[in-house]
């Protein structure tokens, strides 16, 4: 039976494609579902392994942070709710929302991370460590080509002289943004995009987060939001403070970099034409410098 078919049966309504997703296949059903698929003849394997989302969503249903709710599952897809709302990236998207507006937002979204941490990891999820987030997006720096990331062997060597003691570990969101908020108003209505979740040290998402406060950050990208939160404002906002945040900082520089690097080359490959990756030269140059200098201050 194919996915039509088993979502109209399930769900008693018709496919459509949603504009947006990043993983597998997204469709929205009656403008009250989303339905999440591995792609035909793929395996449910990262970004594709859908099944894992619906697992977190199953996991944070009931708690303090707003996502949407598991529907139904298969073998190869998902059901969840519709939620409302948008999602803008006050520095990157282009918006008219009020500058008091995205800073309201962005404090709430620091109070929404100390919550999702303060969840705790899931249960039978192995940890993550900083040694191991290091490695990993080491790996997808090295696949870009040397020349469109001046710097990034000094980088990596500063990184990896100096790996923080890990904390406990809690769940990570992995992407965590305002652009993976749904906002009505000054109200969050869902934390959406799982599809890099783990349980690890929760400086990951904070080093991540901070990072969107300042259109600086991304050269030839950003715009100036007047009166966006600070990183110590949203640092308060989130709460305790954590030690060693400058490596996660950095990290989340690297890691930045080293995706953009990886859509670039994906781009100039022709393995995804998509010509905005142009814009990104600077703004890779920059994640790797301003890194190196948070780490070398």
């Amino acid at each position: 039976m194919s996915l039509a078919d088993q979502v109209r049966d399930r769900l008693g309504g018709e496919l459509e494609v949603l504009p947006g997703g990043h993983s597998g296949l997204t469709y929205s059903v009656k403008d009250s579902y989303v339905v999440k698929a591995v792609p035909p003849g793929q395996k449910p394997l990262g970004r594709n392994d859908v099944l894992r989302q619906a697992r977190v969503l199953r996991a944070l249903e009931g708690s303090a942070v707003p996502v949407p709710g598991v529907i139904a599952t298969d073998e190869t897809w998902f059901a969840m709710e519709f939620a409302t709302g948008e999602a803008i990236e006050p520095v990157l998207d282009e918006h008219t929302l009020s500058p008091e507006l995205c800073r309201t937002r962005m404090l709430e979204a620091a109070r929404l991370l100390r919550l999702l941490h303060d969840a705790g990891p899931v249960p039978g999820e192995p940890a993550a460590t900083a040694a191991g987030e290091l490695e990993r997006w080491s790996r997808t720096m090295h696949a870009v080509p040397a020349e469109l990331r001046p710097g990034a062997e000094d980088l990596l060597r500063l990184l990896a002289e100096d790996v923080p003691a890990d904390l406990p570990p809690v769940l990570v969101h992995g992407d965590f943004r305002l652009g993976n908020i749904l906002f009505d108003g000054t109200r969050a209505t869902a934390v959406v995009d799982w599809e890099i979740w783990s349980t690890g040290d929760p400086r990951t998402d904070l080093g991540w987060f901070l990072l969107f406060a300042d259109h600086r950050n991304f050269p030839a990208l950003g715009a100036p939001v007047p009166g966006l939160p600070t990183e110590a404002e949203l640092l308060d906002g989130y709460g305790t403070p954590l030690p060693d945040l400058a490596w996660f900082r950095a990290m989340g520089r690297m890691k930045m970099a080293a995706i953009m690097g990886h859509n670039l080359r994906r781009h100039r490959e022709g393995k995804h034409h998509d010509p905005d990756q142009e814009r990104l030269p600077p703004t890779i140059a920059a994640m790797i410098s301003s890194a190196a200098d948070i780490l070398r201050s």
